[in-house]
Parts: C-alpha cells; sequence; structure tokens
C-alpha cells in the first residue's frame, strides 16, 4: 500500500533509538524526510548513519532537542521549516519508560518525580505540537501522533497512568482544536515493547520481585491476548499508517498496539 508520504516533511522526537528510531525506519521507508530529535548527539549521529545505510538517499536530518526546554524545541522547529519549508508531520515520542522494576508505593512517591514525568513527556509533547502548529494550520494539513501507552488503561503506576491519561486528554483537545485547519492528533498506546531496553528492565523487575527473568518474561508475555510483546517494527507500521494523509479521517482517538490487553473492556 502506497501510504503517500513521500516527500512529507516530518519530525520524530524521542527518534534515536528503541521505538522512536523504529518509526524514523518506517517514515523513512516511505519516503518521507525526517529529522530526528533527541538529546544525545552521540545517540543522534549514530541514528543518522544506521537510517542512511538501511534507506541508501535518505534525507535525514538531525537535531540535538531538550522537549523539557521550549526554547529548544522552538529553535528545532524553525530549523526544519528553513531546511524544508514547512513541517507535516510530528511524532511526539520523548518520554522515560514507564516500566520499572517496580512502582514506587504513595508514601515515596515525590512531588519532582512526578512533575519531571509529566515534564518530559505531556508538557514536551505540548511544547512540539505548540511550535509546529502554525505551519501545519497554514497549509492547512498535518497529522500529529502521539506515543503514549497502556498504562492510560490500568492501575499499577500512578506517575505512568497520570502522564498517559493527560497525552490522551492532551491529544483529543488538540484534535478538536486543530482539526478544521485539516490537522488531524492521534495517540498510540504500545504494550510493552522489545526494545534495547527491554532486557535490563526485565531483570530489574525479576531482582525485586525475587522471579527469574524467565518468569518475568512469561508474565508480560501473558498480559496480552497474542501471548507475546510486540516489536517496534509492528508499532511503527501503525503510527506510519496515522501519519500519512490515509488516515485523514482518524483523529482525536486512541490506537492501541498491544497484541491485544487482556481483561480490558475498552468501548
Amino acid at each position: 500500500m502506497d501510504l503517500q508520504l513521500i516527500g512529507s516533511r516530518a519530525i520524530v522526537t524521542g527518534g534515536s533509538r528503541g521505538l522512536g528510531l523504529a518509526i524514523s525506519h518506517a517514515l523513512v521507508g516511505e519516503g518521507a524526510r525526517v529529522a530526528v530529535v533527541a538529546r544525545d548527539p552521540d545517540r543522534l549521529a549514530a541514528a543518522a548513519a544506521e537510517l542512511r545505510a538501511a534507506h541508501p538517499g535518505a534525507d535525514v536530518l538531525v537535531i540535538a532537542t531538550d522537549t523539557t526546554d521550549d526554547a529548544s524545541v522552538r529553535t528545532m522547529v524553525s530549523r526544519v521549516a528553513e531546511e524544508w519549508g514547512s513541517v507535516d508531520v510530528l511524532v511526539n515520542a520523548a518520554a522515560q519508560p514507564s516500566f520499572s522494576a517496580a512502582s514506587a508505593e504513595l508514601a515515596h512517591l515525590t512531588d519532582d518525580d512526578v512533575a519531571a514525568d509529566f515534564d518530559i513527556k505531556v508538557l514536551g509533547y505540548l511544547r512540539c505540537a505548540r511550535a509546529v502548529a502554525p505551519f501545519m494550520t497554514a497549509q492547512g494539513r498535518g497529522r500529529i501522533v502521539n506515543i503514549s501507552g497502556l498504562n492510560a488503561r490500568r492501575t499499577g503506576s500512578v506517575s505512568g497512568t497520570i502522564r498517559n491519561v493527560a497525552v490522551a486528554a492532551l491529544t483529543a483537545n488538540l484534535a478538536d482544536e486543530l482539526g478544521p485547519s485539516g490537522v488531524s492528533v492521534t495517540v498510540v498506546h504500545p504494550g510493552m515493547v522489545e526494545t534495547e531496553r527491554t532486557p535490563a528492565l526485565v531483570a530489574d523487575r525479576a531482582v525485586s520481585s525475587g522471579r527469574s527473568e524467565t518468569e518475568v518474561r512469561a508474565e508480560l508475555a501473558a498480559s496480552s491476548s497474542l501471548g507475546r510483546l510486540v516489536t517496534p517494527e509492528e508499532v511503527a507500521d501503525v503510527v506510519a499508517f496515522l501519519c500519512s494523509p490515509l488516515a485523514a479521517a482518524v483523529t482525536g482517538d486512541a490506537v492501541s498496539v498491544a497484541a491485544g490487553n487482556r481483561g480490558v473492556v475498552h468501548y
């Protein structure tokens, strides 16, 4: 299927590794020009090299950006617009993973921890959307995809649930405001994704729970309807579709890419 993304000008935050890098691969593979955004210049350089090697002739721009800093975000968006004329696609994926050894109990959950989590993910997404919106509305088209997570639909991590529900709420509000100008905004809820961080995270949970890594992995897999973790590429394929003109009528809603969420009825 032709997703009609050839020549599209895309920004992927958190794009230097993991899910963000997989999304960058998917978009470049569809012919989009992609600005890969992250904080670490070395990781960005490695990501650019990987993308160009996998997709000869790819138009890739790397920009070191801190999404907790509004000035940094605006400078990044301005540079993309200067290089390519405007912005057609924004994928917000810059966030710390919420899967950890154990969620802090209420007595040990600090204001600073929650505020930092919220600043990186929710306000970071807001800053990026706010910066690209004028370009998208001026041209009468655009796609914004916010990467959230299944913690939006379950308990177990106070901070993780708060931030992911907030991303969904942000998405719906932006969709209503920007929709009349031809800009769609969607949120994707990945489940547990098999990235380069997963082995360490599984090991941490195994140590904290006194179980083996095999048992932890089996528990995580059993929580999905398909009985397995999802791959970054599986999530990236869905995100690429949502970034495309073919998904023009999808906005304000959430799409789960999690191999199914057992025991949950969502409607």
